[in-house]
């Protein structure tokens, strides 16, 4: 399994959206900190869903990496978020 698909997985899993997009953006980033051949280092994520409702930016980001904590671990260097709530 990708990094992509295990991100997509576990954010459908934990958050259940309304909508997500996820986008291996390693490419973009080659030759900087934390990029490896292949990809699967740098991810540009929108996702939407009733779980950021009543929370700050901070607090919604705070979320999303509890939840891909073993992605940061297993290589994961950069996660781009545009987070919507459903209200």
């Amino acid at each position: 399994m990708t990094m992509e698909d295990r991100i997509r997985e576990k954010l459908l899993k934990t958050f259940t959206p309304i909508a997500l997009e996820v986008i291996d953006d390693s490419e973009a980033h080659r030759g900087h900190g934390g990029y490896r051949e292949g990809g699967g280092t740098h991810f540009n994520v929108n996702i939407k869903a009733e779980a950021f409702n009543g929370l700050n930016r901070v607090g919604q980001q705070r979320l999303i990496n509890k939840a891909l904590a073993q992605e940061f671990e297993d290589g994961l260097h950069a996660l781009s978020l545009v987070v919507q709530t459903a209200d």
